[in-house]
């Protein structure tokens, strides 16, 4: 359908808790494919509706690579309903160019969605995986949640948000996850 514009770090829409979808329309489906097209033209791994000004629970995957043939997934109105386990990821995000860094993320995770044509499935997503990384990254977008408010190091993420000319990092918005870095902490001794 449509390329459309990527919201940049700073928008406000991009806080915004996303609206349930109820009804899987032509608007919903419309969206989905606007959502895969712009996806694939900036090389992403997965875009939410909110990054595009839509701010509808639904967000798309791809982890295909290389010559592998394109594998797009559709979340619509998605929960996570299990998650486990605990790693370090480095990320990055279409509406933070240039911008990497450490996060906490689930190890495991169970997400139970609607497909493009409003069938529930369910999903599972084990081990440090780059599905388990994008559902998860995905998902906070439709809660107003930014990759960087799971940082592990506030200094990091300031000093790569001053030096693309992003706004400043929002404090109030880190998220506290002591039992996620607890867990961090011991896999990374139990490695040494």
């Amino acid at each position: 359908m449509t390329v459309r514009k990527i919201l940049k770090y700073g928008t406000p829409s991009l806080r915004e808790k996303s609206k349930e979808v109820h009804k899987v329309s032509k608007k919903i489906k419309d969206l989905v494919i606007d959502l895969l097209d712009t996806m694939y033209d900036q090389n992403g791994v997965g875009l939410a509706g909110p990054q595009i000004g839509e701010n509808y629970r639904v967000f798309v995957i791809d982890v295909s690579t290389g010559d592998e043939p394109l594998n797009p997934l559709v979340f619509i109105n998605p929960k996570i309903i299990k998650k486990s386990g605990a790693f370090i990821s480095n990320e990055g995000c279409l509406s933070f160019p240039n911008v990497y860094v450490d996060v906490r993320r689930y190890s495991n995770v169970m997400v139970k969605a609607m497909d493009s044509h409003g069938k529930s499935f369910v999903m599972e997503a084990k081990g440090d995986t780059l599905l388990t990384k994008a559902i998860q990254h995905e998902f906070d977008h439709l809660d107003g949640v930014l990759f960087i408010d799971h940082a592990r190091s506030r200094f990091e993420i300031e000093q790569a948000l001053a030096q693309n000319n992003l706004p400043p990092l929002e404090l109030d918005k880190m998220i506290e996850e002591s039992e996620l870095e607890k867990e961090i902490q011991a896999s990374l001794t139990e490695g040494t």
